[in-house]
This record gives structure tokens, C-alpha cells and sequence, in this order.
């Protein structure tokens, strides 16, 4: 340590001592140590190699660790520049193992002169991959601190390097171990490592081992034992690697033994070496035998070229069909004229081979082959020159059907026409619809009744990229009216919802019926026009007894802002709940509501404001009598039969359009009956009649019910036969709930 008045106590180094020496005095370069028995002089670490230094050396070390220990490199370096001495700036660079000042280190290399070792540490040092221990271990083994090196590769746990550490060392067994255990990426690189040094030092027996561990035997053992011919035989006759054997098999095969070699290539499963032994051997029986029972390409290879060499050439064909050399055996059969054997070969051989096939056969005037074998190769044109110039449709219906999108345009509408000439319209607008000329395939559906199925409809719908925006939409109305022609509606719908065109596809819509879809497409398509043709639909419906199809109307004109034709609908409400039910009450608030439309239309035109005055008319005249009904209700007998004549006299002919007649004269002969008041109740009736001939051929029954009727007759004790002319007729519902004649009455 130093001490000093402007930095205090500065630790540079720390040395051990045992425990029982104590420190008992200090001359550098040297520390006096008192153990049990004796007074010691122990180095420096500063100072290792350098106990005999002069004074001018011991001066700078010391001022070189003083600033070193400060951080002051340039006073350190400037403290040893003028020492020339190697071992001094080896001790030095020593140190710098211990201060980890690896920039010191560098300086001391270059002054020691030490070329590879300053290289190896700049290299070191560029690696940023390499932690700071990894680095100064380079500088230790360059200045042969192997110990520290070892310690340093530990600390930072950089077994790879620590590894390669000791195979430098040619400690392979510390090695080998460090591999197992912290660094299995680099064991097989480490046996093979250990196997070579054991190869140079004569122990093969241990290097064998080491090679199959590394699994470099195949190749490694052959070549060390290639001089020890005995120990090779042993190793070979133990070994069943089956490449080995395949070596060694070809190696007795070399050396003249022929039998050996063919147990050696059975021994490895070698199909193809046994092959070809046996016919150097000339037992082609065997040979044979023996590739007929594997599938080894090449032994079928094999034997098909020597059973070429002895011209036998259907076995050669065979083979060569087995080992999938086509052109070998496209080249025989032309060569020895085998036709059949030829168009087997095509079949399943690549497009150059077909196209040799497809060629002979066109030589030879076979013309439905040549077509085939053209069409396989993907020769399209020319296979359809050779099916028009000979006239063999069967074939080209083949052709005809793998032909896609892809292929000739010219192709395909020559295809197209030959199936149109022939009355095949369904084959041509596939065809016309896989090569995308779809206007063309629309037009012969129409011209031809062929029938619009649902895949072919999609199959005649461009895709998205196909053509331009503007050319797709003219396809897909052109395709929606040729549906809506045929009746398929549903589909004519979902093609103009794809062209944009919304307000037709509602209408193909409407005509298919479908309540759901109707009000689906609607409600999803949120157009006025849409909403207003959903509403006049839905009013054809039986809205009356469907609450939700009321509602889903009043909603669709709402939403579609037809206030006019709102009030219209509940102008038909009111109607309807007067004519089938008298109901007032409800119809006095459907024209409420149809009132209440009216008022919200912008801008009305006169006759908008004409039909609100109606409106408001008949309501008043429908509250009226809704008032009248209640007096009797109340009992104000007398109040209510005035105002009911009242009510019928200002009405005028205009009052039937609000309040029916027959419904005013009904309820004065319904309290008439009910109070036992008969002859007022058959002078109201007989009024009744008077009014229902004037204005047509309307039952009476119409407004007074059934059972009125019966009980005014037993009241005044007569029967309804003499109540009611026989020559008037009551429904036919009448005369069925009574059971007895039919009566109905009849106003002529």
C-alpha cells in the first residue's frame, strides 16, 4: 500500500502470508516475514523477476504502481518510460495479469517486442463477445501464466475456451470432462481431439474407441488402420456400421476376393453392390431374384444396362421403368417399335419422356395417343390441332376440361364453340367460366336455357383482382338479370348486392317472397327506397294478425321518411278495425296517428293538406259516435237516441266514409231489444232495410248479429222468417249456426 498527505492509504496489491507469520519489516523489493523458525525475504509482486534491480528501476516501479493504484496513467507510463530493460516490462505486463489494466499490458508488449502476443490480445480485445476475464486470460497465456489463465476461463464459466485451454495443454482427460459437463456442444469435437493424440501416440486400441465416440469412425478408422491389415479384419468382422462395410466390401472386392466382398455387401443390406457382383459373376438369375425382392433404384438401374448389354430388352425395359429411367426406356421401346409398352410409360414418366412418346405416336399415326400424351405434357394447343384434325372428341372433351384460367383465350372460346356446335352448352360455360369470359358464358345460359345452379354462379363471379371495378359490376348485373330471368331470385339478390345495386336486389328480393330476408336485407341496407318497397311488401302480408310485420312496417316508413304513405297505412288501420271489428276506438287512434304523419311532412302540397282535412274529418265524426256510444253506455237513453238521430241526419252521404250507418241504426236496436223496447227496436230495423236496399246488396246481418235477430223476433212473438221477407237472405253463417233452413237476406 502508499500513504500519502493528499490521497491517504492506497491498497495496490494484497499478498498472503501464513497464519502463523507475522510482518516484520519492509525493504523493497522485498517484505521480512518472521515464520516459527527462521526470518524470511519474500518478493513483491511488483517486483517478481526484478530482486536485483538498481536503485533507478526499483524508483520507477514504485512510482509506476504509486500512480497506477491512483488512476494516474500518464504519470505511471511517464514513470517507466526510460527503462529499456525486457524483463522489466515483462514483469510488468505480469502484473497487469493480477491489476486486470489490460491498456498497461499492451504498452509492456510492445516494449518486450513480443509481436504475436501483443497481436493476440489486440484481436482478444476487439472481441466484444469475450468478457473481461476471457481477455486477460489471453494475455496469461501469452506471457505463460497458465494457472491464472485456468482460474480466469472459471470465473467467467467459459468452458468452450477452457476447453480448448486444455487440449492445447494436451490435458485431454480434463478435457474431455469439462466437455461432459458444462460443455456438450464441443464433446464430440473433443473425443475426435483425444482420438488423434492417442493416434500419434501408437495407442489405437483407446483411439478406436475415441472415434466411434466422436462419431468420425467411418471415415477416421479405415485410413488408421489401413496400414495394420490385421487389426482392420478384426475391427471389420465386429463392426456393423453399413458404410463401413461398404468400404470394406469394395476393398476384398478390390483385392481379388469376390465371395467375401458379396457377404460383406449382404452384411450392410447393399442391394446395389450385391447386384452388380453377381453379374460380374454372371449369375444374373440371382441378381435378379435379389432386385425383384427390394426397391433399390439403382440395382433396378443396374440390371436394366446389362441386361441391355445382352439385348434383352423387354427385361431391360422392365427395369428401367422400376428404376425410373424413362428416357432409357422411352429409348428402347422406340428403338424396338413397343407400342404398348411405350404408351404404359407415358402414363406415369415426366413431360420431356411424354413429349417423345406423344411424337412416336404422331409418327405412327396414333392419333388418340398422341393427343393424350400431348395434353399430359401441357402441350394444350397441340394436342386440340390433332383432336380437330382427326377428329377425336372424346379425347377432346379431356383436354377441353383441364384448360383453366391460365391457359390460350384463343384456346378456350375454340374449345367453347366446338362444345356449342355440338349442343353441349353446359361443358362450353363451365369451360367459358373457368377461362373467365364470363359475358360470353352469361350469354349462352340465356340463349340456350342452361340453367344457372348455384355453383356455377360463383364460378361465373369474377374474383377481386380479376378485372377493374367497373367491368365486375356490368358482369355481375348482366349475371343477376340473366337469374332474375330463370327465376332464381334469392341468388339474382345476392349478385346485384355485389354490383352495388341495392335498390334491384330488394326487388329480385320481393319477388322470391322470403318475409325474413325481406325485412333482413331492409334493415341492413338503410336506403329510403329500400325501406319504403319493404313496407308496401309487408302490407301485402297479413299484418293484421302479425304484430311484428305491423311493426316492422310503421318502422321501414318511418325510417324511410314516408310520412305520407304512414298515413296512408293507418287510414287502412282505422279502416280495417271499423269494417271487421267496429272497433272505433282503435281506428279513432290510427287516424290519430295518421294525423299526426301528416303534420310532419315538410313542405306539404295541397293535396297532402287536402287528405289532412279528411283525416280530421272523419275523426271528428268517429268521435262523435264513439260519444254517442257512451251516453248509452252511461244510460242517458233519451240524450244518446236523438243524438244518433241527429248524427245520421248531418252526416249526410259522406258519413258512410267514417262511421257506417248500419253500425248507428245497430246500436239503437241493440238498447231497443236490451230494454224490452221491440216495437221501437222493429221500426229502427225496418230504417235499416230502407237504407241497406238504397245502397246495395248488403246483408243485414252485416250489422246486426244473429242472435239480435232472434231475440227482437221471440219479443214480438213472431218467428224470423215473418221478421225478415223470405226473399231476403242472412249469411250463409247464419243458417249454419242455426241449423235449420238457410236465411239470408238479399237487398235488391
Amino acid at each position: 500500500m502508499f500513504i500519502s498527505t493528499d490521497h491517504g492509504i492506497r491498497i495496490q496489491d494484497i499478498k498472503a502470508i501464513d497464519a502463523e507469520s507475522k510482518l516484520i519489516g519492509l525493504a523493497t523489493p522485498f517484505m521480512v516475514v518472521l515464520s516459527k523458525h527462521n526470518i524470511e525475504r519474500v518478493v513483491m509482486n511488483d517486483f517478481n523477476g526484478l530482486e536485483k534491480c538498481n536503485k533507478a528501476t526499483k524508483e520507477a516501479i514504485l512510482d509506476f504502481s504509486y500512480n497506477l493504484s491512483l488512476g494516474n496513467m500518464d504519470a505511471a507510463f511517464k514513470a517507466i518510460k526510460l527503462i529499456q530493460s525486457a524483463g522489466v516490462w515483462q514483469s510488468l505486463a505480469r502484473m497487469c495479469v493480477k491489476t486486470r489494466r489490460l491498456d498497461v499490458a499492451s504498452v509492456c508488449l510492445g516494449h518486450m517486442g513480443d509481436a504475436k502476443a501483443a497481436r493476440a490480445l489486440r484481436l482478444a480485445v476487439a472481441d466484444a463477445s469475450l468478457p473481461i476475464e476471457a481477455k486477460i486470460a489471453v494475455l496469461a497465456i501469452q506471457l505463460n501464466m497458465l494457472d491464472e489463465a485456468e482460474q480466469l476461463y472459471m470465473q467467467c464459466e467459459r468452458y468452450d475456451l477452457l476447453n480448448k485451454f486444455y487440449q492445447s495443454r494436451n490435458r485431454m482427460d480434463e478435457a474431455l470432462k469439462v466437455a461432459e459437463s458444462n460443455d456438450r456442444i464441443h464433446l464430440k469435437n473433443t473425443e475426435h481431439m483425444y482420438a488423434q493424440m492417442l493416434e500419434q501416440n501408437g495407442n489405437l486400441r483407446e483411439a478406436v474407441y475415441r472415434y466411434e465416440r466422436a462419431n468420425t469412425h467411418v471415415q477416421e478408422i479405415p485410413r488408421m488402420l489401413v496400414e495394420q491389415p490385421d487389426q482392420l479384419e478384426v475391427y471389420m468382422s465386429t463392426t456393423t456400421e453399413p458404410e463401413l462395410l461398404k468400404w470394406w466390401g469394395q476393398y476384398i472386392e478390390s483385392q481379388g476376393d469376390l465371395n467375401g466382398a458379396l457377404r460383406t455387401y449382404a452384411k450392410a443390406g447393399d442391394i446395389y453392390n450385391q447386384v452388380r457382383t453377381l453379374c460380374f459373376m454372371e449369375e444374373e438369375g440371382r441378381a435378379t431374384e435379389l432386385t425383384r425382392a427390394n426397391t433399390d433404384k439403382a440395382a433396378f438401374y443396374h440390371m436394366a444396362r446389362h441386361y441391355e448389354t445382352l439385348n434383352n430388352i423387354k427385361q431391360s425395359v422392365e427395369f428401367f421403368k422400376k428404376a425410373n429411367a424413362y428416357s432409357n426406356a422411352v429409348r428402347l421401346c422406340k428403338e424396338n417399335n413397343m407400342g404398348e409398352e411405350l404408351w404404359s410409360i407415358a402414363l406415369v414418366a415426366g413431360r420431356q419422356e411424354k413429349l417423345e412418346c406423344a411424337r412416336y405416336f404422331e409418327e405412327v399415326g396414333d392419333a388418340e395417343k398422341a393427343i393424350m400424351c400431348y395434353h399430359r405434357a401441357g402441350m394444350f394447343h397441340k394436342a386440340l390441332d390433332l383432336a380437330f384434325k382427326f377428329e377425336q372428341f372424346d379425347v377432346l372433351q379431356q383436354v377441353a376440361v383441364s384448360l383453366d384460367w391460365n391457359s390460350d383465350p384463343a384456346l378456350i372460346k375454340k374449345c367453347a364453340d366446338f362444345f356449342v356446335a355440338n349442343e353441349q352448352y353446359d361443358k362450353a360455360v363451365d369451360l367459358l367460366a373457368v377461362g373467365k369470359h364470363y359475358i360470353d358464358a352469361i350469354n349462352i345460359c340465356l340463349s340456350h336455357n342452361v340453367q344457372l345452379t348455384e355453383d356455377l354462379v360463383e364460378k361465373l363471379t369474377p374474383e377481386k383482382e380479376a378485372v377493374d371495378e367497373t367491368t365486375k359490376n356490368k358482369i355481375l348485373e348482366s349475371l343477376a338479370e340473366s337469374l332474375m330471368i330463370q327465376g332464381h331470385y334469392q341468388l339474382a339478390t345476392k349478385k346485384f348486392t355485389q354490383a352495388g345495386d341495392r335498390v334491384r336486389a330488394m326487388k329480385a328480393l320481393l319477388k322470391s317472397g322470403d318475409t325474413d330476408k325481406i325485412i333482413f336485407f331492409a334493415g341492413v341496407s338503410r336506403q329510403r327506397e329500400i325501406y319504403i318497397m319493404a313496407a308496401n311488401y309487408l302490407q301485402s302480408l297479413d299484418w293484421q294478425n302479425k304484430p311484428e310485420v305491423l311493426r316492422n312496417i310503421i318502422t321501414f316508413y318511418s325510417k324511410g321518411k314516408a310520412q305520407d304513405l304512414l298515413a296512408n297505412f293507418y287510414v287502412a288501420c282505422a279502416q280495417i278495425e271499423i269494417d271487421e271489428f267496429q272497433n272505433y276506438e282503435k281506428a279513432y287512434g290510427a287516424l290519430t296517428e295518421a294525423s299526426r304523419c301528416l303534420t310532419k311532412i315538410p313542405n306539404a302540397s295541397v293535396q297532402h293538406e287536402k287528405a289532412s282535412e279528411v283525416v280530421k274529418k272523419r275523426m271528428v265524426a268517429i268521435k262523435r259516435f264513439i260519444d254517442i256510444r257512451r251516453l248509452f253506455e252511461r244510460g242517458d237513453i233519451d240524450n244518446a237516441i236523438t243524438q244518433s238521430r241527429q248524427f245520421l241526419v248531418a252526416g249526410g252521404p259522406d258519413l258512410e266514409e267514417s262511421v257506417r250507418r248500419g253500425d248507428v241504426y245497430a246500436l239503437m236496436i241493440h238498447h231497443y231489444v236490451k230494454n224490452q223496447e221491440f216495437l221501437e227496436a222493429k221500426q229502427v230495423l225496418t230504417e235499416l232495410r230502407q237504407v241497406l236496399s238504397s245502397s246495395g246488396n248488403v246483408p243485414i246481418t252485416y250489422y246486426v248479429n244473429k242472435e239480435l235477430i232472434e231475440a227482437l223476433a221471440a219479443g214480438l212473438g213472431t218467428t224470423v222468417g215473418i221478421l225478415i221477407p223470405s226473399s231476403s237472405k242472412l249469411r250463409s253463417s247464419v243458417s249454419q249456426d242455426q241449423g235449420e233452413g238457410e236465411i239470408e237476406e238479399e237487398v235488391n
